[in-house]
């Protein structure tokens, strides 16, 4: 008896859960936001600590003699308190593909500090760029 009034309860709620479904074909792509604002913008905040202490005041892009390309972005720190970030820089051709990435540095950001971070290509292939900022670990 306590079975079958135990069965009977639970015939409601096995309703509520998905069956098994079928599905043929490719799968549509995830929203990918956060990838699509790296491949569009010049400057990105990796994490929500970079976001909330450093902002960019302003992007210098130049093209050297032998035709690399540089770039120096103005950093500032926002908080009332020192910081370390690591920056990057991904250089990608005219389509948006890297043609080549520098390693992250550290950079010490005093207190409603300024400062000025330079990245220079290795070769004459880069057209456009990132910059990459995140909390240093």
């Amino acid at each position: 008896m306590k079975k079958t009034l135990f069965a009977l309860a639970l015939t409601p709620l096995l309703a509520l859960v998905p069956g098994c479904k079928s599905h043929l074909g490719a799968y549509a792509p995830l929203d990918s936001n956060a990838v699509t604002l790296e491949n569009t913008a010049k400057f990105v905040l990796l994490d929500k600590g970079a976001q909330q202490s450093v902002t960019c005041l302003g992007l210098q892009e130049t093209r050297l003699p032998d035709n690399r390309y540089q770039v120096v972005a103005n950093l500032l720190n926002r908080e009332n308190r020192r910081i370390q970030i690591q920056v990057n820089c991904v250089f990608k051709d005219a389509q948006g593909f890297p043609v080549e990435e520098t390693p992250f540095q550290n950079f010490f950001l005093d207190e409603n500090a300024q400062e000025g971070v330079k990245f220079v290509s290795s070769n004459d292939q880069a057209q456009r760029y990132t910059i990459r900022v995140r909390q240093a670990r």
